[in-house]
């Protein structure tokens, strides 16, 4: 398992600069909101997977007068080695690198420190468009398949090249063609892996689901693409005239939703808070759990404000869960010092403590 032991973190959100030991089992943070303990949670993100878990332009990072940030780790890798990672965000761009080598590209580091995070901001998984649940998907599938990710790397750019084209009015049938071809047999595969991942992951939420809430409902995903119809070559032929209307591509993977329910019905409108709270943190133990599976060993977890919109019963039966099970490094988040120091000495000893004021973090024994 990778495992931070140290990081280093400068101008990153209101964090001017910090160097912070960590302990290899629970790690947790207490402060007032907006102190900073989301953000060194979003830092430890972001030194796995080179983005931000909630914001698209990494200038929001940049600590207020900065225009750049930095990121760095040392880890236990799998197998007892120890190896240093780092990134350099600024106006040029991103420097990814490993043991002070630098990555041809930045895509190549996924994968390599397996995370998960349960964060608030998962509500938009259940609340918003399903561009929040394929980039949900996205995230699990890259960091488990390197082939996915550049599957869905190539899709992408060959999607835009069409719709620009489609902008132009350019409507050459065997442009298109070339075009619908390219994207069909790159959209196949991505396709086959979404329901494989769908079909692994429903059975696993419905058992932590049930776990934390009593068994009380039952809950599934649904898998639902443009692909289920057919060929995607054949379903854009068949819809050229509207995608030159529309002047954009009306029909891919990128339209491809996964729906939640609880007892039959879509969570969103039939779950109350507590709920839809306890499906989204089933959703992301499930995912860990794949990704242990798939890794061989656990990936790290972080758990930004757990326990809010949970009664007690769900946060005892959740945090039983996790005294079970063979969990791996643990960054747990909570407004609450004296809360977060009585559920976590009832599981273990070993752990660090640490509290944040305004960026700056102390650790407490």
């Amino acid at each position: 398992m990778a495992t931070l032991i140290k990081s280093v973190i400068r101008n990153f959100r209101n964090i001017e600069l910090q160097e912070l030991e960590f302990s290899p089992n629970i790690n947790c943070i207490s402060g007032g909101n907006g102190e900073g303990k989301t953000n060194l949670l979003e830092a430890i993100w972001y030194l796995s997977m080179t983005k931000s878990p909630f914001t698209t332009s990494d200038r929001f990072n940049y600590r207020y007068g900065s225009d750049s940030f930095a990121i760095g780790g040392t880890y236990m890798m799998h197998g007892g080695v120890s190896s240093k990672f780092s990134i350099q965000v600024n106006g040029a761009g991103k420097t990814m690198k490993r043991d002070d080598k630098t990555y041809s590209r930045i895509s190549e580091h996924i994968g390599i420190l397996p995370i998960v995070m349960v964060s608030p901001s998962d509500t938009a998984m259940v609340s918003e468009s399903g561009e929040e649940r394929r980039k949900f998907t996205n995230s699990v599938l890259s960091q488990m398949d390197r082939n996915y990710l550049s599957g869905i790397q190539q899709y992408t750019k060959v999607l835009l090249q069409r719709n620009k084209i489609l902008k132009d009015g350019i409507t050459d049938d065997v442009l298109l063609s070339t075009f619908d071809d390219m994207l069909s047999s790159l959209a196949g595969p991505v396709f086959e892996r979404r329901a494989e991942f769908c079909r692994n992951i429903t059975p696993i939420v419905r058992k932590y689901y049930g776990q934390i809430s009593g068994e009380k409902e039952e809950v599934g995903i649904e898998y639902r693409s443009d692909l289920s119809d057919g060929r995607l070559s054949d379903i854009l032929r068949e819809n050229r005239a509207r995608d030159a209307a529309l002047k954009y591509t009306a029909a891919g993977i990128q339209r491809d939703d996964f729906i939640f329910t609880m007892d039959g019905h879509p969570i969103r409108r039939h779950g109350s808070q507590g709920q839809q709270k306890s499906f989204l943190v089933a959703l992301k133990f499930a995912q860990y759990e794949l990704m242990k599976s798939n890794c061989g060993f656990p990936p790290m977890l972080l758990l930004d404000d757990l326990f809010d919109k949970l009664d007690m019963e769900r946060v005892s039966n959740l945090l039983k869960m996790v005294a079970d099970s063979d969990f791996g490094q643990i960054f747990l988040s909570d407004s609450n010092k004296v809360r977060i120091k009585g559920i976590v000495d009832s599981i273990t000893s070993d752990r660090a403590y640490f509290e944040t004021k305004g960026g700056v973090f102390t650790r407490n024994e």
